[in-house]
């Protein structure tokens, strides 16, 4: 799986959010400058947070954006899919779409499985988790093996 830019902005403008004592409202601008995260790439991906009822907007003085539900009820799953979409897809389609011939039908097997594990770790972590980095321990628990720091 490729986390993209997009995906991993929109986590760790939420981080900032959640880890806010104050609980205000916080200006694009400022999540940009702290997360080095590009203006007009931020405004988008608040955007697309907006739309999936993850995030809301604040006009006037005190203005910007904040969580629009508790940090703890926000996985990364629900962050992924409000701005990439499906967690696993094929050709731009969900795995139990897509149709093989029978010689390579298992491979719909693999991309169910995949997405399985990836909902696994991804809805089990929330955005209060990630901001007071304090990981559930079935996460923890797979880092603790070296072979998952391996590249390969």
């Amino acid at each position: 799986m490729r986390v993209s830019a997009k995906s991993d902005y929109a986590l760790r403008a939420l981080i900032e959010m959640a880890a806010r004592e104050d609980g205000k409202a916080v200006s694009a601008e400022e999540l940009g400058r702290l997360q080095e995260i590009p203006h007009g790439f931020l405004q988008a991906i608040l955007a697309d947070l907006r739309k999936s009822g993850i995030v809301i907007s604040q006009r006037g003085q005190s203005g910007g954006w904040r969580l629009a539900k508790a940090p703890g009820d926000v996985s990364v799953a629900d962050v992924i899919r409000a701005v990439d979409g499906p967690l696993v897809s094929v050709y731009g389609l969900r795995p139990e779409a897509v149709t093989y011939n029978e010689r390579a039908d298992v491979l719909q097997h693999v991309w169910i499985a995949a997405r399985d594990a990836l909902r696994d770790v991804f809805e089990k972590v929330s955005i209060d988790q990630l901001a007071h980095q304090q990981l559930p321990d079935e996460v923890t628990s797979r880092t603790a093996d070296e072979d998952a720091w391996q590249p390969h």
